[in-house]
């Protein structure tokens, strides 16, 4: 079953960020967020952890990650942030399926601003349940 953006239901964490699915490929999938208010730290910069959920859930969703019923959990994510986000900031966040197994999923994941600069990358094992 070939999965598509248009089919995954709305997720309410998700809708709370402002974090949108963009794209599902065949090893990869896009998210985007908006930078506004509810995302900034006390610096008026984009909190870390906003790039952070970013990351963790571009990783579920590459295509061979989204047959019904396959159960993940993410066991370790390793972020690394180069460049802070601002408020206005259009950031995308994509991941590629490095190692599918029977027992655990590794992917990469790299988050860009609109001006396509590196703001952060890092990688992620999630587990099949």
């Amino acid at each position: 079953m070939k999965v598509n953006v248009g089919d995954i239901p709305p997720i309410a964490f998700l809708e709370t960020l402002g974090i949108e699915l963009t794209e599902i490929g065949e090893r990869h999938a896009v998210m985007t967020v908006t930078v506004d208010d509810r995302h900034l730290n006390y610096r008026g910069g984009a909190h870390g952890g906003l790039l952070a959920a970013l990351a963790d859930t571009v990783c579920f969703f590459p295509r061979p990650l989204l047959p019904s019923g396959c159960q993940l959990a993410t066991v370790s994510l390793n972020m690394s942030y180069l460049k802070p986000a601002a408020l206005g900031d259009c950031l995308m966040a994509r991941s590629e399926l490095l190692h599918l197994g029977r027992r655990t999923v590794s992917l990469v994941v790299r988050i860009h601003n609109q001006n396509h600069q590196l703001l952060a990358h890092g990688s992620a094992i999630l587990m099949i349940l």
